[in-house]
């Protein structure tokens, strides 16, 4: 039985799972389009801008820990997805992009709607395709979502020109995948784990520093059963929060530029790093040469390009996390026992130590609205239950210090691209996979405007996403930089000029709240949290308030800006 080129994709992404698709329609994939309106198992989401499209995928890929999709047409529906798949492919993250495009007899002819998005994502996908033949198609798709899913995850681009869509073949739908160049390396080396758990069972001052590794391989319960029997305190990076479940006396919060005293001088003082699924990001390391400088450095990671890269490691153990950490323990349940809290309590009370006298806090008593107030409100009315996605800028590090994660797939930030625009359609998306689930985005007045559009999206597919916007008037993290290391010029970062936040979201079809004063966020709050529809809260928050700690560029990660 011949089917058309659209019928095969749709058939295929059936095969796939694929139930939702969040996307933007055009002429060079207005075939496809016209079969989805056929296709009773696909729900397919009409974002209002492409970049809303990738990201509502990338958010949906987190909640539901699958594969997310996006559609989008030719020439700029392409190259408006490209922010979004750089950001996929920094941060891991499993998603397909179909793209349209031009007939193949036109392909470099400067056609109508004509970009070369193969090449100009090759440098951040994973990998991509352009299907040059209908009879490949099937088997394209198979492929595609299998390279997202596996190994170290991230974005696959498919590019579909108009007549492959359009042709007819008897399509063969492959049962397995075979590409000869990519295997990853699922089971860890056994040796390697030994030789880890020799260095762990000598160490006096260990800690382990998590990262969304941790998070994309399911190992958050393998990660917490070993710190807690071993008495070993955790560190998250961004990515990686809710990968070891933060109300726990041995999680010191995130680590890095802007992370917590704590977490911070652990790391600098540790004898042992055992780093899981994280890759030594400049954010998290600081200046280099003096990071870490008295540990041992064990590292694991499926990814074998990322160990070593920027720090050398002394044992690099190469392998998916679940499956290393799932050997470790049971090395360890076959030892004898022994009092591992004894055995580090020094350790643990120089650390308990840091916590008491460097916590995180700000100015709770100057009657100003503070944004760590507004999120700590948010942590308490949802009984920290919520998903949280953010934007970009200081908003992003409030709500990593403030709300903290309990369990894995909570959490969804831009982390390694770090793209502006980001959160409010990344919510949409994990409202998508998590229908009963109350969805937050913890936004600025900046970062939301950027995909604002994605309002009209909420409110058509009834999506009651609430939106927290930490209005302070500024892009108010380049305001920092610029108070703390430009001489307080302010150049181009006042965002006075801004729309009325509750008469768009009202325009939109949406609630809009307003809260000026500290008495005033709860019953926001409340409110939001109690209305079944989209909500923007707009909280007028400290013009000039800081994210501390930080440590400035280039400086190491112990020598930070408390105040």
């Amino acid at each position: 039985m011949t089917m058309t080129g659209a019928q095969i994709l749709l058939k295929a992404l059936e095969r796939e799972g694929v139930k939702h698709i969040f996307g933007f329609p055009g002429g060079a994939v207005i075939d496809l389009y016209d079969e989805l309106s056929r296709c009773p198992t696909i729900k397919h989401f009409l974002v209002r801008h492409e970049q809303g499209a990738i990201h509502a995928a990338d958010g949906y890929a987190r909640a539901a820990a699958q594969v997310g999709v996006c559609l989008v047409t030719s020439g700029p529906g392409a190259t408006n997805t490209v922010s979004g798949i750089a950001s996929a492919y920094m941060d891991s993250i499993p998603v397909v992009i179909f793209t349209g495009q031009v007939p193949t007899a036109l392909i470099g002819n400067d056609a109508f709607q004509e970009v070369d998005i193969v090449g100009i994502t090759r440098p951040c996908t994973k990998h991509n395709y352009l299907v040059k033949s209908v009879a490949d198609l099937a088997r394209v798709v198979h492929e595609a979502f299998h390279i997202a899913r596996s190994g170290r995850p991230g974005p696959v681009l498919v590019d579909l020109p108009k007549d492959v869509l359009g042709g007819r073949t008897t399509p063969k739908f492959p049962e397995q995948v075979k590409i000869k160049s990519y295997n990853p390396t699922y089971h860890a080396n056994p040796r390697q784990i030994k030789r880890a758990l020799d260095l762990i069972l000598k160490a006096q001052r260990p800690v382990i520093y998590a990262g969304g590794g941790v998070i994309s391989s399911g190992a958050a319960e393998e990660l917490t059963r070993l710190a807690e029997t071993l008495q070993i305190p955790v560190t998250n990076t961004l990515m990686g929060l809710g990968g070891f479940p933060a109300p726990h006396d041995l999680w010191l919060g995130m680590l890095g530029m802007h992370g917590t005293f704590y977490a911070n001088m652990a790391i600098h003082h540790t004898d042992l790093l055992i780093a899981i699924g994280a890759r030594f990001d400049d954010r998290v390391t600081g200046k280099i040469e003096e990071f870490a400088p008295e540990a041992k450095i064990i590292h694991i990671d499926i990814d074998p390009t990322s160990i070593s890269k920027n720090v050398v490691v002394d044992i690099p153990i190469v392998g998916d996390c679940q499956d290393a950490l799932s050997q470790l323990n049971e090395l360890i349940a076959a030892l004898e026992p022994r009092d591992w809290a004894q055995a580090h309590q020094p350790w643990l009370d120089q650390i308990a130590a840091w916590k008491r006298d460097h916590p995180l806090s700000y100015d709770r008593n100057s009657g100003e609205l503070k944004p760590q107030f507004v999120v700590e409100k948010l942590y308490e009315l949802t009984k920290g239950e919520a998903i949280i996605t953010t934007e970009v800028g200081q908003n992003q590090m409030w709500a990593a210090q403030f709300y903290p994660m309990k369990r894995p797939n909570r959490w969804m930030s831009s982390g390694g691209l770090g793209c502006m625009g980001y959160g409010f359609p990344a919510a949409l998306g994990a409202q998508v996979a998590c229908p009963h689930d109350l969805v937050i985005d913890i936004a600025g007045d900046g970062s939301i405007q950027m995909n604002i559009q994605e309002m009209a999206t909420a409110v058509e597919y009834d999506l009651p996403v609430k939106v927290a916007i930490l209005n302070n008037q500024y892009l108010g993290m380049v305001r920092q930089w610029q108070q703390l290391f430009y001489k307080g010029v302010y150049s181009q970062t006042s965002m006075a000029v801004a729309p009325d936040f509750v008469k768009l979201a009202e325009a939109y079809g949406g609630l809009g709240l307003r809260a000026e004063k500290p008495e005033e966020v709860e019953p926001v709050i409340l409110e939001a949290i109690n209305t079944r529809k989209p909500v923007l809260m707009d909280f007028r928050v400290s013009p000039e308030e800081c994210v501390t700690p930080m440590v400035p560029a280039g400086a190491p990660t112990h020598k930070m800006i408390l105040v």
